[in-house]
């Protein structure tokens, strides 16, 4: 059975590539079912598929030094901007899909944790259009 140990994964938002900052992203896509069940169900729910939706969720270690992860995402608050995400920083193959779409940067936390934590960014932002995947 094959295995994966995510060591190098690629993360860019915006255009700017934020693998040397993110330890920690996660792509969801879910679909609302809606029921349709009728009387000729016999006592079976019946569903189908309706609206989609995805989200990103990302953690990164914290440097607000000029032109670090801290001077990009703060410019982009309020705004939505695309998104690639792949297991691996290598080029998209079938062997390492690529997760592309937009997102919008509904938050920006720059100051969280405690004393003696390391200085981390935890944030999630909902997808707006489509989500894909592509391997060529």
């Amino acid at each position: 059975m094959p295995k994966m140990v995510l060591l190098a994964a690629h993360v860019s938002l915006g255009g700017n590539d934020l693998s040397a900052y993110a330890r920690k992203c996660e792509v969801t896509v879910e679909v609302e079912d809606k029921d349709v069940t009728t009387y000729a169900s016999l006592g079976w729910k019946e569903v189908l598929g309706g609206l989609k939706s995805g989200e990103l969720g990302l953690e990164f270690l914290q440097d607000v030094a000029a032109t670090k992860i801290d001077s990009i995402m703060w410019p982009l608050l309020g705004t939505v901007v695309p998104f690639v995400v792949r297991l691996d920083a290598a080029p998209k193959s079938v062997s390492n899909p690529e997760w592309t779409g937009s997102v919008l940067i509904n938050g920006w936390n720059p100051i969280e944790g405690s004393v003696g934590d390391e200085a981390s960014v935890s944030v999630s932002y909902p997808t707006s259009g489509a989500v894909a995947r592509t391997t060529a």
